[in-house]
């Protein structure tokens, strides 16, 4: 059996919920992963969801700020979500599933983006992100006898293609060392697989979020690889294909980040 699974940091919901289903109409992934939903659960589209056959909903919202959504057209259990570093913000999702006979778990994260300066002691923004990902060391690709995919926008882009200029980001909130070996320890001690570049070679750039500020983004190209999708590495076995949208940046009221997508072949 065929799985897709995609995720998109959407950046208003609601604002955006015309692309989306464009999206769900044109690649018909099997679960969607939403990242900064920026509503409260109960202001969620989720109308707009089950009448396109995603009848599997589970949302951690907030008012204005932050938030995460999986929805499905697999039933999903086991439903929960962490309060990382005790902030309040809602910034994580997991659900669980089943596909080809497999116990299947995705965790759908928003990690903080860590404001504008890499100093934990004078930006707090950046310290709350440090924090965070120092709680991420403890997932595990494989545990409960389950499968795991950690999928979402985790606001870091670990290798010198995965931005425009490596030498000009280095001290860039996103790029710089600190972050860049904090996610590689994540990926390595949780022996998680990096989907993407299991499938497009390090010599090739390769983006996710183009800044709204450039009058041109795709002429100017200055983007980041800030959107991911890991696995558990016997599921890189059955990766068939990743693609990156991105011409979802030049949609009509676009996010500023695209979506991501996986397929797998279950059988």
């Amino acid at each position: 059996m065929t799985l897709k699974l995609a995720t998109w940091n959407i950046n208003s919901v609601r604002l955006r919920i015309g692309i989306v289903e464009k999206f769900l109409k044109e690649h018909d992934p099997d679960i969607l992963c939403l990242q900064e939903i920026k509503c409260q659960n109960d202001q969620f589209p989720s109308k707009n969801f089950t009448r396109l056959g995603y009848e599997h909903i589970a949302v951690h919202g907030q008012k204005g700020y932050h938030g995460v959504a999986t929805v499905s057209k697999r039933p999903l259990t086991d439903i929960s979500s962490t309060d990382y570093c005790q902030m309040g913000d809602t910034r994580h999702v997991v659900t669980g599933f089943e596909a080809g006979g497999r116990k299947l778990r995705v965790h759908n994260f928003y990690v903080p983006a860590g404001g504008d300066e890499a100093d934990p002691v004078k930006n707090p923004k950046f310290d709350h992100k440090l924090k965070f990902l120092d709680e991420m060391l403890a997932l595990r690709s494989d545990d409960d006898g389950a499968e795991n995919l950690l999928v979402g926008d985790l606001n870091i882009a670990p290798h010198e293609n995965d931005v425009w200029s490596h030498k000009q980001l280095l001290k860039v909130v996103s790029h710089t060392p600190i972050e860049t070996e904090f996610l590689d320890r994540i990926r390595d001690e949780g022996d998680w697989l990096d989907l993407i570049r299991h499938k497009v070679p390090y010599d090739e750039r390769l983006f996710t979020w183009w800044s709204y500020r450039a009058r041109d983004w795709d002429a100017a190209d200055k983007g980041r690889r800030l959107d991911h999708i890991w696995a558990a590495p016997t599921l890189g076995e059955n990766l068939t294909d990743i693609s990156v949208l991105r011409d979802a940046r030049g949609w009509e009221k676009p996010s500023d980040h695209v979506p991501v997508m996986a397929t797998f072949d279950l059988d």
